[in-house]
């Protein structure tokens, strides 16, 4: 009798679930011997960890985000999924994040009879709690990431499971214990580390003001040093390009987790980041522009939370300033920076908040997450 092969497809359409997704394949092969192949869409860390992969939409993530202008390769994209889901036997589909791009993978798989993984459960509880039923219709198991998404979903009906958080897999384990007592701080020359975002378009809109505040508390802090964390080389010349005249940093392409936790304080774009910078206790602004038209007209009746941050999502209160939207006054950001950096007592409380909100997160997601794929497709013994 020929051993079987099993047949794994992946949807990673940006370059976080790229490697989240990456992860999840190593994982998955440290298992297990069985003859599993891996395809689907993603990225170049996918195609590393074994992948075939189909095609990249990771490089234009904002066309899987909804840009009206790329609809037409949304749906090209879709399409060739859709004849590649006909044509194949899968066994198990996979997709990882990105909800408005892969709720329509997920129904397409489900249309020919594919179990389908959610790897990273879409945030219904902030926004539009109506799709649900969507969900259950196609999503067979679900691997949550906070904590607080496990009681959501499954009182919802979903089959869910808190696998922990991605973004701690690599970290050292367990995280290590904050070493910012700031005791020996001095507070006329902090450490600053300023960390844009990884879009673009983030930091067309957030790099700019971010160099002006840190201007201004060069001024009050005038032995300040700050430090800017692109992603990679791309992203390191756009903000070397866009750096105002009179503000000086050192670029580091380097981890923020590793970033953060070097030095006193961070001023980070809302997102994934944040919970990297928690991660490595380090105390933090948190800012993120919009369209005040937008926001007023949509924004702020979509979304259902209290707080927009995940750190004070996570947290239940405003643990940390959180600036979402701010528009173009930036001047409460600089007063809040100002109010904690002055204060190293204070800063040392928060350090050691972060570090026991950030805790529960460090589960190893990608190997509990491969134990969940491993069943799914009846593979459940260990090399």
């Amino acid at each position: 009798m020929s051993k079987k092969t099993y047949r794994v497809f992946l949807s990673a359409a940006e370059p976080s679930a790229d490697i989240h997704c990456a992860n999840l394949i190593k994982a998955i092969r440290s298992k297990t011997s069985a003859d599993i192949e891996f395809v689907g869409i993603g990225g170049p860390k996918m195609a590393e960890a074994g992948c075939q992969v189909l095609e990249n939409p990771t490089a234009q993530a904002k066309m899987l985000l909804g840009a009206v202008t790329e609809v037409w390769r949304f749906w090209k994209l879709l399409r060739r999924i859709k004849y590649y889901f006909k044509t194949t036997c899968v066994d198990l589909t996979v997709v990882c994040d990105s909800p408005s791009f892969n709720f329509h993978v997920a129904k397409l798989a489900k249309k020919q009879n594919i179990q389908t993984l959610f790897y990273v459960a879409p945030q219904l509880w902030a926004w539009a709690p109506g799709r649900i039923k969507k969900l259950r219709k196609r999503c067979d198991r679900l691997a949550c990431i906070l904590p607080f998404e496990y009681d959501y979903f499954t009182q919802r009906g979903v089959n869910t499971t808190f696998v922990g958080n991605p973004l701690f897999d690599n970290l050292p384990e367990p995280i290590p214990r904050p070493a910012k007592s700031y005791k020996k701080y001095d507070v006329s020359s902090p450490e600053i580390a300023l960390v844009p975002g990884s879009r673009n378009a983030e930091i067309n809109s957030l790099w700019q003001p971010m160099q002006q505040v840190a201007m201004e508390l060069k001024k009050r802090f005038p032995g300040a040093k700050f430090t800017a964390v692109p992603v990679d080389e791309q992203r390191h010349k756009i903000l070397q390009d866009k750096q105002l005249e009179g503000f000086s940093c050192e670029y580091k392409i380097w981890s923020v987790f590793q970033t953060a936790a070097e030095v006193d304080f961070c001023l980070v774009t809302s997102g994934s980041a944040t919970l990297q910078v928690a991660g490595a206790a380090c105390p933090m602004v948190i800012m993120y522009q919009s369209n005040r038209f937008l926001w007023h007209l949509l924004g702020k009746f979509i979304v259902k939370t209290k707080y927009l941050s995940l750190v004070n999502i996570l947290s239940d209160r405003e643990l940390v300033p959180e600036f979402m939207p701010y528009f173009r006054d930036i001047e409460p950001i600089i007063e809040a920076a100002t109010g904690m950096l002055g204060r190293p007592d204070r800063m040392a409380k928060l350090s050691e908040e972060l570090y026991e909100l950030t805790l529960p997160l460090s589960q190893n997601a990608s190997q509990n997450t491969g134990d969940i794929v491993l069943e799914m497709i009846g593979r459940t013994e260990q090399k």
